[in-house]
């Protein structure tokens, strides 16, 4: 049998039990010990078979407190629209230039936005940035005409989220240093995202479950009705 590590012996409130979101919440912060800012996650396991085209679910949500994290943002464009984009904060910017680079496997950004007419060139990189959730999409806001704002909501705390294969979307809500109110605001924002997003195809209960964890802390469930308000 597995030695439990040292910090797992510590970890404090019951894991098995549904908390109101506001307790746990409080049970994540009193668990993150490790010697950085740990992330605060959620899992929201919803009602929904993603195999299924009317069930898919995918958006993007800006959370009120942030994510407490510097999100390093490529454009791809030209000219007028390139120095939008750049005077917006992005960090690489560029067309055609951009994209080689890319196909070299210069990977050094986080999210990717587009101009409309950049996606013929664009679609050179689906099987680079498909796989690792980065490809420009007009659905979440990252094909864009207006790049210089959607670099500032890209920085200003706007994440995407999308259902795995298991039903299940994954996504960072902020950091335990953030004030109680603060991932509070966040997780709701999320979760009424994830509810307006909801599919046609959904049947039965959508928000089944939900979970908030730390990077290296145990994981709460939450009572689902208890974020509403």
């Amino acid at each position: 049998m597995a030695k439990q590590p040292k910090r797992a012996k510590a970890w404090t409130g019951d894991r098995l039990a549904i908390h109101p979101v506001e307790a746990a919440v409080k049970l994540v912060k009193a668990n993150a010990t490790a010697k950085f800012d740990e992330s605060v996650e959620i899992a929201v396991n919803l009602g929904v078979d993603p195999r299924h085209a009317d069930q898919q679910v995918r958006g993007v949500v800006s959370l009120p407190s942030g994510t407490g994290r510097d999100v390093r943002v490529a454009v791809i464009a030209r000219d007028a629209k390139a120095a939008e984009a750049l005077a917006a904060g992005a960090e690489v910017v560029g067309a055609e230039d951009l994209v080689e680079r890319i196909q070299g496997g210069f990977m050094e950004f986080d999210r990717v936005i587009a101009t409309p007419d950049m996606m013929a060139l664009v679609g050179r990189l689906g099987k680079i940035l498909g796989p690792r959730g980065l490809m420009p999409n007009p659905r979440v806001g990252t094909v864009t005409p207006n790049v210089g704002q959607a670099v500032k909501d890209a920085k200003g705390g706007a994440i995407e989220f999308r259902v795995e294969k298991a039903g299940i979307v994954h996504a960072g809500i902020g950091k335990t240093s953030f004030t109680d109110e603060a991932l509070l605001a966040n997780v709701r924002a999320l979760v009424d995202a994830l509810n307006k997003a909801k599919p046609s195809g959904a049947k039965g209960v959508y928000v089944k479950r939900i979970s908030v964890s730390s990077t290296m802390g145990p994981g709460f469930k939450v009572d689902t009705a208890s974020i509403a308000g």
